[in-house]
């Protein structure tokens, strides 16, 4: 059996200095001007990769729009530019910049780079497939599904708005109106229960 301790003010103002007083005991003096550690990062190698000289490739913008046309390989599904701009941890898209940039130094031309790096890696790498051939159907069946499926369905709506007229017509020819006195006085009595 366990026996409940029943604490004080006392003890908790006891509790709480022991607690703070360590902390107090550490804060010291103010460092000086320059001595603080703020802003500053104090394990850079666990930071990401280290990030090399910046040149006048990394961001221009022919530079860019090709690495924005291929995917980079590492699995991540992003163009080569936005991984190697936003993941600091791939390995993968910085040598295909630098791949890209030592193509465009030996001079080759944009279409010529794409072709390259279709024939190293294969067509996977583009971002959007070639438009010929087969990859028409990427580009074409999936708009002429959409239009296909709207034309059905405002075929049905207009459908039914157009028999919409008919219907009630026929429902109120159908209605009796040859009713007794007696089926009257019925109706009207379950008609008055029901409000």
């Amino acid at each position: 059996m366990r026996s409940e301790r029943r604490y004080t003010r006392r003890d908790v103002v006891k509790l709480s200095v022991a607690a703070l007083l360590p902390g107090a005991l550490l804060q010291g003096e103010a460092p000086a001007q320059g001595d603080t550690a703020v802003g500053q990062l104090l394990r850079p190698d666990l930071a990401g990769r280290p990030r090399g000289r910046v040149t006048d490739y990394q961001n221009d913008p022919f530079i860019v729009g090709i690495e924005g046309q291929l995917r980079c390989t590492c699995g991540c599904n992003l163009d080569v530019y936005t991984c190697r701009t936003t993941d600091f941890t791939c390995a993968t898209s910085p040598a295909m910049h630098r791949e890209l940039v030592g193509m465009l130094e030996r001079g080759m031309t944009g279409e010529q780079i794409l072709e390259a790096f279709v024939a190293q890696h294969g067509e996977t790498v583009l971002m959007a497939p070639k438009k010929e051939g087969f990859n028409l159907a990427a580009y074409f069946v999936p708009g002429a599904a959409i239009l296909t499926v709207g034309s059905a369905l405002l075929w049905v709506l207009f459908r039914r708005s157009a028999s919409a007229p008919e219907l009630a017509a026929a429902g109120a020819s159908e209605r009796p109106t040859d009713l007794s006195a007696e089926e009257h006085a019925k109706l009207e009595s379950e008609l008055g229960r029901l409000e």
